[in-house]
């Protein structure tokens, strides 16, 4: 059923990983603010997943939202969901820790923050669906 709470914390999940990539720097190097589609130019390969990985996990938020017929796949697509965000915010972090040029004040964006939130409404989602998979084992026990 669309209308459960889990719909829209993966809608705003998916809002956060594919809309939001575009408003929000992740940071600033040689007074060049970077923002997420940027990576794609970047001579590292380790960044240019980065942009990818971000439109793969808003749409499969959204494959997520409309399996809600079979919650057990949509448990399973949500922590495949939330390993991917884990492995970004990883890079992410491992970047900006390794950034060239640290002998010069660097500022990092708030884009940065956005697989750390992503990964809490993926949790929130999941706990929302364990909930209501409970919920029909005990109606279906009732019977």
């Amino acid at each position: 059923m669309i209308q459960r709470i889990q719909t829209l914390y993966l809608f705003l999940a998916s809002i956060l990983a594919g809309g939001l990539i575009f408003a929000f720097s992740l940071w600033k190097e040689n007074e060049t603010i970077i923002y997420v589609l940027d990576l794609l130019s970047s001579k590292s390969t380790l960044l240019k997943v980065v942009p990818f990985s971000f439109i793969g996990s808003a749409i499969l938020s959204l494959i997520t939202i409309f399996l809600f017929k079979n919650r057990k796949l949509q448990f399973v697509l949500n922590r495949l969901n939330i390993l991917i965000n884990l492995i970004l915010l990883g890079v992410l972090i491992y970047y900006l820790l390794m950034l060239p040029g640290e002998t010069s004040i660097s500022e990092k964006g708030i884009g940065v923050f956005i697989p750390f939130v992503v990964v809490l409404l993926l949790v929130l989602a999941n706990k929302a669906i364990h909930k209501d998979e409970n919920l029909v084992k005990s109606v279906d026990r009732l019977r």
